[in-house]
């Protein structure tokens, strides 16, 4: 049975909520517009999967230490930077349940506002002589732009193959996800191999979880994502591209004039939903996605049993089980 998050957190409870303070005074300002703004993502903060996983991954290594927190507080600054213009990209008004800081005040704002964590991130990492967490969580920053702009080239053109998708999703998702591993344990440790380790781990958690993400645009039970978005914004994910992969010709071509043409009518989303269940891509992603979820299980088993590996091993299960 899958754990609750707040279940998984214990071994680092005590250092999260420490991490809050930190984070809220990265995020101050002296303008007091911009104070207002951060503090309404402060408040608005997701369920801290990203800060969890370099708390856990820095215990794992080693003893917590102030650059642990440094490197939460990076990871989180610069992961939330990139959600603020992800918004303003994608014209979206509402995030987490909350309206998107576009949406309260225009994407100018939002912006420079995104423009503002991005900078305390690095200053954040530069005035504590954080070199290493900040060549980890900016080499995932650049992978992160690679991969939404590798995903938007394709878009247009939807000749995706199934490696080019991997590429994809290990820039725009699995990358931070690396980095936070990487980062927390690069906080505790000089050990190379460990660090990597855990970057590798990391990665094959985001490709998991990325994969599972796709999967519920094609419906699943108890769905918190609409059906269908990836498919209106042209994006071809895994079980589209199986189903693509494994159509006669025919069908193939018929399916690739409804996404071009026709992605915008909820009708004809549906008739691409419907043809990719039928032709066994939710089931060959699902086992895809177990795949990556085993490899990181083979990274994580090299480290020494105990709490925090469980912990660790708990949190996999359930970013890769979720509903939503």
């Amino acid at each position: 049975m899958t754990k609750g998050i707040d279940a998984i957190k214990g071994p680092i409870e005590a250092e999260l909520k420490e991490f809050e303070r930190h984070f809220r005074e990265a995020t101050r300002s002296q303008v007091s517009l911009l104070d207002k703004i951060t503090y309404y993502i402060v408040r608005r903060k997701g369920k801290q999967v990203r800060p969890m996983f370099v708390f856990l991954s820095a215990k794992l290594c080693g003893e917590i230490t102030p650059s642990s927190y440094n490197a939460a507080s990076l990871v989180e600054l610069l992961h939330t930077a990139t959600l603020v213009h992800d918004d303003v990209v994608d014209d979206s008004f509402e995030r987490r349940g909350f309206f998107s800081i576009n949406a309260l005040w225009k994407n100018k704002i939002a912006v420079l506002v995104g423009d503002y964590l991005l900078s305390q991130g690095l200053l954040l990492a530069l005035n504590n002589k954080e070199f290493k967490l900040l060549e980890i969580v900016s080499t995932a920053v650049k992978e992160m732009s690679e991969g939404e702009l590798l995903q938007m080239e394709k878009a247009r053109r939807l000749d995706i193959e199934e490696g080019v998708y991997y590429d994809i999703i290990r820039g725009k998702t699995a990358s931070l996800i690396a980095a936070a591993c990487g980062a927390g344990a690069a906080s505790v440790t000089q050990d190379e191999e460990a660090i990597q380790r855990m970057r590798v781990f990391g990665e094959k958690i985001g490709m998991s979880f990325q994969i599972r993400d796709d999967l519920f645009d094609f419906g699943t039970d108890d769905v918190g994502k609409p059906l269908g978005i990836d498919i209106k914004e042209k994006k071809l994910t895994l079980p589209l591209i199986y189903a693509l992969q494994h159509a006669t010709p025919s069908d193939k071509r018929q399916i690739l004039t409804l996404i071009r043409k026709y992605h915008d009518r909820d009708d004809k989303v549906r008739e691409v939903i419907d043809f990719v269940r039928a032709s066994g891509g939710m089931e060959y992603a699902t086992e895809k996605m177990y795949g990556f979820r085993k490899e990181a299980f083979e990274q994580l088993h090299q480290f020494p049993d105990g709490p925090v590996r469980r912990a660790l091993e708990e949190l996999v299960v359930f970013v890769t089980d979720r509903k939503k």
